[in-house]
């Protein structure tokens, strides 16, 4: 890692890739608790502040709950919805647009949720729904997600949605778009010369790992191991900090 800070140091063209739950943040079962680490926001100030580094926070959740939660003094690139929506620092804004019949599906979707029970668990977003089960009791979880899992594959199989698990859930969303997605488009405007990495922790950050294949560093950020497509692991939030630390006083 000790080269890649240094080739970060020399750079004029330098973009860090985040993801946001589990990775700056502690998973929360209130998801509207889930603020970052202690330190985490402190340290992402200094780097935007450089005016040196793009920072790019992609997620998965929808923007416009994201930015309150970040809390920092300038707000960042932000990629929410797995790469469906855009939000630059100056507040341009971009969306996929959904067509008639996804919008037609979310909304029967919306309506089997609460014929089940289950709209407690639900989470509506612009280009998904999610359902999330993280705190449910085990058994209990299992049972929801199978019922889930037949219902919404079912409406995956007739339609144009996809189906994705997580970690902790599941969501039916808009095809096309994930976050690996959001870094190819990043890394066509950065150009080959930029040094990147990505950090992140779920699983749906492998797809951006495998976008960022053989052009940056590719980080997992989580308490435990798991197999992933990502160059090196650091647990937070102490390594996480040392990393941003790090970043900061290569590109200072």
């Amino acid at each position: 890692m000790s080269v890649f800070f240094s080739k970060l140091g020399k750079s004029k063209k330098t973009v860090l890739l985040i993801d946001y739950d589990g990775t700056l943040a502690p998973f929360c079962v209130e998801r509207d608790k889930a603020v970052p680490y202690d330190g985490v926001r402190e340290r992402l100030d200094a780097i935007i502040a450089t005016g040196r580094m793009r920072v790019v926070v992609i997620s998965g959740r929808w923007t416009r709950e994201l930015i309150p939660l970040l809390g920092l003094k300038t707000l960042p690139e932000i990629w929410g919805c797995h790469g469906s929506e855009r939000l630059m620092p100056d507040g341009t804004y971009y969306a996929v647009e959904l067509s008639a019949e996804a919008t037609r599906i979310f909304a029967e979707s919306d309506k089997w949720l609460a014929d089940e029970g289950l709209e407690e668990f639900s989470e509506k977003k612009p280009s998904s729904r999610a359902l999330h089960l993280r705190g449910v009791e085990e058994d209990i979880a299992k049972k929801i997600k199978t019922k889930v899992i037949k219902a919404w594959g079912g409406i995956a199989r007739m339609s144009e949605l996809d189906l994705h698990e997580f970690d902790g859930g599941i969501e039916l969303r808009v095809p096309g778009k994930n976050k690996g997605d959001a870094v190819n488009t990043i890394m066509s405007e950065a150009g080959e010369e930029a040094v990147v990495a990505y950090l992140g922790d779920d699983l749906t950050d492998e797809d951006a790992f495998e976008a960022l294949k053989g052009r940056g560093l590719r980080v997992l950020v989580r308490w435990e191991f798991r197999s992933t497509a990502a160059d090196i692991w650091i647990t937070p939030p102490g390594e996480l900090l040392e990393f941003l630390d790090k970043w900061r006083n290569a590109c200072g």
